[in-house]
């Protein structure tokens, strides 16, 4: 009973954890759609409406849910990086100190890392906030939409970093070039 009771916290926290990852899948096939379809529209259907004297189609909306796609999905991607220690780790010394001072090392990294996100969620912020009175040109989408993407992932490099520095640093010894890569946890 107290192993069931247990296993529910854990349960939820599994799911937030993962409601990024189903962002991220979704705006990854937006961007390829939208990215296929502009393909489509630029190089089939303006040469088909071309041909049969029509009246050209209007896809300059192709542009923006692709820049506004390819924004949120580059930091939530960061955020979820940092949370999965995904990013690439050059160990050419680090490895060969003692253990206090490894974890020194890691805290101090956490703390840099988690600093820059603070600083892009607060500059991203201001950004929205500054252009929330305007809208984008073609879609006519608020421009704080695309600005509060570096706030929102800037917050989740943050506590992602922070909660890193609760865990240990990576193990292992890097390969003879003294890089170890993504993965060799």
């Amino acid at each position: 009973m107290r192993a069931a009771a247990a296993t529910a916290p854990r349960r939820a926290i599994n799911i937030i954890l993962a409601l990024p990852k189903i962002v991220l899948t979704g705006l990854l096939v937006v961007a390829i759609g939208d990215m296929i379809t502009g393909v489509v529209l630029r190089y089939v259907m303006v040469p088909v409406t071309d041909w049969l004297d029509l009246d050209p189609i209007n896809f300059f909306w192709v542009e923006e849910i692709g820049e506004y796609s390819l924004a949120w999905l580059t930091m939530i991607g960061a955020g979820v990086g940092i949370a999965e220690r995904a990013h690439f780790t050059l160990r050419v010394l680090t490895h060969r100190l003692p253990p206090p001072a490894q974890r020194a090392i890691h805290v101090a990294s956490q703390l840099l890392i988690a600093g820059f996100g603070v600083l892009a969620a607060w500059y991203g912020l201001k950004l929205a906030i500054v252009n929330s009175l305007l809208t984008s040109p073609a879609l006519e989408i608020n421009l704080a939409w695309l600005y509060a993407a570096p706030a929102v992932g800037g917050a989740m490099i943050a506590l992602y970093a922070l909660a890193a520095l609760f865990e240990p640093p990576l193990p292992g010894e890097p390969d003879e070039t003294g890089v170890a890569a993504a993965g060799d946890d």
